[in-house]
């Protein structure tokens, strides 16, 4: 298809569905106006503004993979919070294990009865044999940081180019792809500290610039996720991981891998799955089926480390953990996902329907001789439109087409069908049926028909 002609109908047909949400969102339409007057932006958190909508979708209700909204339509939801929800939304086990526990108390800064069995439980399913809580997966990587330079006495953060952490200001920093040198990045608000003067980024798998980096003998800690998440879905090359591990173990570089959105790939995450044997583990969003939560777990070694720092720094506050992490409630969500959320049941129905969903896709893909990748790492998948498997963030970057993007956002959620809000994500949960999967690749074989016209 020529180029022009395709960009012309891409626009076509994102006004048409503009105009279709409208008409029949008025309900969301109208909410999203009388917010306005209460929230910076009309909504509580401006990422709520990231969907290719005309007005921000109002959600009334959510289970399992449902989603209602104040207009009374139903979705399927294969975004489920990016992640958050990726056991479904309200699971019986948590929702009964949180009604409990709020009768019993939520805080108390003093540690739940349910401490030692969660503790268990968390090494029971990631292997990690010590752990310490937080909020959210973007304190817990701050808390990790602080605990890394402080007992290697090193200053340099190591991450990779397209890599997410949260809301970390030594990861929000740029790679120039034509001097290698790391940048502030532009876009974050309020910097006052050249974070690009302690931290460095490497393109993912490029072995080469990773042993580069670590020559100096500086760097504390290599901050990682098993594969890119945040660039479209950049899975590691075939050795990648062995390699980096063993660079990380000759320098002396604690070893650390986030895996907040990689969870979904097996049964206690890819590192498990993979044997990549890290110092430190971080996972959230999905860690209590989507109650704030995060955890960090570490080896024996590494705690003994993080002990001795401790000891030796005057009293005071560390500048690590918050009042409300390890909370009573939090602990009783914890314990109820670690128990019935984080099985191998969950895991082998998820990851097959996603292997059946990945299939579907791309048959539709090449019949329609579009030259479009899916890219699948366990229960996750991406719709990528580009020619083949991405290598790294720039080669996703080189590829980027935001307008066909956005066109797949709104006209599968004006069919009933719910994706991430970026790089086409799609994530499969134990609540996901057949049905479901089928309904996702006929709303996608309309795009594919209206594209060709």
């Amino acid at each position: 298809m020529n180029p022009s002609i395709a960009s012309q109908r891409i626009a076509a047909l994102q006004q048409a569905e503009r105009e279709r949400f409208i008409a029949t969102h008025p309900r969301s339409v109208a909410q999203a106006e009388a917010a306005r007057a209460h929230y910076l932006f009309g909504v509580p958190l401006h990422w709520m503004r990231d969907w290719p909508t005309p007005a921000t979708l109002a959600v009334h209700s959510a289970q399992g993979i449902t989603l209602t909204c104040a207009d009374g339509h139903r979705y399927a939801d294969f975004c489920l919070g990016d992640t958050g929800a990726m056991f479904g939304h309200s699971p019986a086990p948590l929702a009964h294990a949180i009604a409990e526990q709020a009768a019993q108390g939520l805080t108390c800064m003093l540690p739940s009865t349910r401490s030692p069995a969660v503790g268990e439980a968390l090494q029971r399913v990631f292997g990690l044999p010590l752990w310490q809580m937080a909020l959210s997966a973007s304190d817990a990587n701050r808390f990790v940081l602080r605990w890394a330079r402080a007992i290697t006495g090193r200053p340099q953060l190591l991450v990779f180019d397209g890599c997410y952490h949260g809301a970390v200001d030594d990861t929000l920093v740029d790679l120039d792809p034509a001097t290698g040198r790391t940048l502030p990045r532009p876009s974050v608000l309020g910097q006052v500290h050249n974070h690009a003067a302690f931290t460095r980024v490497v393109p993912f798998n490029d072995l080469a610039a990773l042993e580069a980096a670590l020559a100096a003998g500086d760097v504390a800690c290599l901050l990682a996720e098993p594969a890119l998440t945040n660039f479209g879905l950049v899975p590691p090359a075939d050795g990648f991981w062995p390699a980096v591990r063993a660079l990380c173990r000759r320098h002396g570089v604690l070893f650390v891998m986030d895996e907040t959105h990689t969870v979904s790939t097996a049964l206690g995450g890819y590192a498990r799955a993979h044997a990549l044997d890290p110092d430190v583990l971080v996972v959230g969003k999905a860690v209590a089926g989507g109650l704030p939560c995060a955890v960090y777990g570490f080896t024996h070694a590494v705690g003994a480390r993080m002990a001795a720092a401790k000891a030796a720094a005057p009293e005071g506050h560390s500048g690590i953990g918050t009042t409300l992490a390890g909370n009573a409630l939090t602990l009783a969500a914890l314990d109820a996902a670690l128990t019935h959320l984080h099985t191998a049941p969950n895991y082998r129905h998820m990851l097959a329907l996603a292997a059946e969903l990945e299939q579907g896709l791309v048959h539709r893909i090449a019949r329609a001789q579009r030259p479009w990748t899916v890219t699948r790492l366990g229960a996750r998948l991406e719709l990528q439109f580009m020619p083949h498997t991405p290598r790294h963030a720039q080669d996703v970057r080189d590829h980027a087409q935001s307008e066909l993007e956005a066109l797949t956002h709104l006209f599968m959620l004006n069919r009933g069908v719910l994706l991430t809000p970026f790089h086409s994500m799609m994530l499969v949960s134990p609540e996901t049926r057949e049905g479901d999967v089928a309904a996702l690749l006929a709303v996608f074989e309309q795009l594919l028909d209206e594209l060709a016209r």
